[in-house]
């Protein structure tokens, strides 16, 4: 009975939950073998280590380091958004802006990149070109053209946490021209949105209500001028009349204008919310590249090296152990895995036959 009991309690451990089952135990000798294997390829994972270590640093030494400028800042809705997923698609719509192929054109413009070496790599002359599929640009608007996706590339916005502030990044070679760029962004579309928000930003606008202004400015001063110097009272009522008259019909135009411009905003500002954007911190030289970080390529490289080394000396065990195993099966002859050895050549059947035949005693017969 106890030997049955203690029989029931192994199995019901073995049945038991997962969490109460036991876990696998790694034992000593697992661990003196793997510290075994290691000592045992030691120059192997050390070489592919120190490879992998000259492969990081001559790329660290050759590939060219990218410096990274930000700007922050911020747009502001004039219209009241019900809720945040509202809030998100306006800023986002706004990130979008800035990121368009329009500010990038102007910024191009206004810097001159399409002569920078950083922005024509795709411009070329030659068969290398040719067959490339590069082409030379042959106006100043094609060379606009190629210098627009390497600028693209290297421009980022977004948003910071749910916040109205954008954060404008630009990656260059060099860390002034980085700033520039991304000052130069920000500002487009400053001046962007200020043309797109008010109509009375507008160059016509302001001259007609300049003209409107100075034609009732003007009527109004002649009125006042003839009523004090008026000399004959029979024509003085009549041209009174008309003077008033004129200057009513001046002032009452530019009213109706400045009427007109007033709804014309406000229809737009209720049908597309306009963004009043402001510059909260200019982009400034970073003083570190942003690319390539020396740390995270060194340490790559040496889990790298590590990983292939190991990798290497585990297929050369594997290729030993199979040779071994090989060698081995070709000397078992007999199916008791008996091991066929060569005989010496004093227990040959052939050298016993000829021992035997040379060992034939010679008997001695002698008279009487």
């Amino acid at each position: 009975m106890l030997q049955n009991s203690r029989t029931d309690n192994w199995i019901n451990r073995d049945n038991g939950p997962p969490e109460f089952r036991p876990g696998p135990v790694v034992s000593l000798a697992d661990v003196l073998a793997v510290l075994a294997f290691i000592r045992r390829h030691v120059p192997i994972i050390s070489l592919t280590c120190f490879a992998a270590l000259g492969v990081a640093t001559l790329y660290l030494i050759t590939v060219v380091p990218t410096f990274t400028a930000k700007a922050l800042l911020i747009v502001n809705a004039k219209a009241t958004f019900a809720d945040a997923a509202s809030v998100s698609t306006a800023v986002e719509s706004q990130i979008g802006i800035i990121k368009s192929e329009s500010i990038a054109s102007a910024v191009i413009e206004k810097l001159g990149l399409a002569q920078d070496l950083e922005f024509t790599t795709g411009q070329g002359s030659g068969m290398i070109s040719r067959l490339l599929g590069w082409s030379k640009p042959a106006t100043e608007a094609s060379a606009a053209r190629y210098a627009l996706e390497p600028f693209e590339r290297k421009l980022s916005a977004k948003r910071v946490g749910p916040t109205y502030l954008v954060e404008i990044t630009f990656g260059s070679r060099d860390p002034d021209r980085a700033a520039q760029i991304a000052n130069a962004v920000a500002e487009k579309y400053i001046t962007h949105q200020m043309d797109k928000g008010s109509l009375q930003d507008d160059q016509w606008v302001k001259d007609r209500l300049n003209e409107l202004s100075t034609q009732a400015l003007a009527a109004q001063k002649a009125l006042e001028d003839y009523s004090k110097n008026r000399k004959e009272p029979a024509d003085s009522a009549a041209t009174i009349d008309k003077l008033a008259a004129a200057a009513e019909s001046s002032e009452n135009a530019y009213d109706n204008f400045r009427y007109v411009l007033r709804k014309t905003v406000a229809t737009q500002q209720q049908s597309s919310p306009v963004f009043e954007a402001s510059l909260v911190s200019a982009a400034s030289p970073p003083l570190r590249p942003s690319s390539p970080k020396a740390r995270i390529v060194l340490g790559i490289a040496i889990v790298g090296g590590l990983l292939v080394g190991i990798a290497i000396a585990f297929l050369r065990d594997l290729l030993d152990r199979g040779i071994r195993t090989s060698g081995q099966e070709s000397r078992l002859s007999a199916p008791d895995d008996r091991i066929d050895r060569p005989l010496p050549d004093a227990v040959r059947p052939d050298h016993q036959s000829q021992a035997s035949a040379k060992a034939t005693p010679v008997r001695l017969t002698g008279s009487g």
